[in-house]
């Protein structure tokens, strides 16, 4: 049976003020410690969370751990994947160098991490990490296909608000947002989202540096 996916959005981070560097601040932290307080208690007796997925991007890792070292501690393992990385070519959305971070989050296993990552703009890269409808979707289709097949009871992923929306759901995400099936956090797991849904794809280009619903290319040009 396919384990049941729990979605969860990374706590504010510096770029979410100053679209600079994206790492979680004072908000963020107080967020993280909500979420960790609202959702674990949440989670129906009968599913156990036996993995936890992250973007590799610093901010994702750090709401995990952060928000779920409980589980961490008790033997959850926590996992990197490529695949749920943000969408955008800018810089804040552009990952660290992928040997700098082992050190830095001792806890993640980053041994599966696709070693293409943080590129996304040389064709191997940009066919499935590109700034494009197709790569987006395609992508957001493969890690769900990934999830469906896997053993566990219940798989927690913290990933990013544009890749959510327009790559896996369909649903807006707020910072530190949780969507799942529960009817009592349909409206948000934290009560900060209502439930306007977007077509999966929407206002993306169809093809890397095209222009996109927002008058943008991904990459901060307009």
């Amino acid at each position: 049976m396919p384990p049941t996916i729990i979605l969860v959005r990374h706590a504010q981070a510096l770029h979410n003020v100053d679209n600079k560097l994206p790492r979680p601040l004072s908000l963020g932290r107080k967020q993280c410690a909500e979420l960790k307080v609202k959702l674990v208690p949440r989670i129906p007796k009968d599913l156990d969370v036996g993995l936890i997925i992250v973007s590799p991007m610093k901010r994702t890792i750090e709401t995990a751990l952060l928000a779920f070292g409980d589980l961490i501690q008790r033997g959850v393992p926590i996992v990197a994947h490529a695949g749920w990385q943000e969408n955008s070519l800018q810089p804040c959305d552009i990952g660290s160098p992928l040997p700098s971070l082992p050190a830095l989050f001792p806890q993640v296993d980053f041994s599966q991490v696709d070693p293409l990552y943080p590129d996304k703009t040389s064709p191997a890269a940009s066919a499935i990490y590109g700034y494009s409808r197709q790569a987006i979707v395609g992508r957001g289709q493969s890690v769900l296909a990934e999830l469906h097949a896997r053993p566990e009871k219940a798989v927690l992923v913290v990933s990013h608000s544009s890749f959510l929306r327009v790559g896996v759901t369909g649903h807006f995400f707020m910072n530190a947002f949780l969507l799942n099936q529960w009817a009592e956090t349909r409206g948000g797991g934290v009560g900060w989202n209502g439930e306007e849904t977007v077509p999966l794809g929407d206002g993306l280009p169809d093809v890397q540096g095209a222009v996109d619903s927002e008058g943008g290319r991904g990459d901060g040009v307009v």
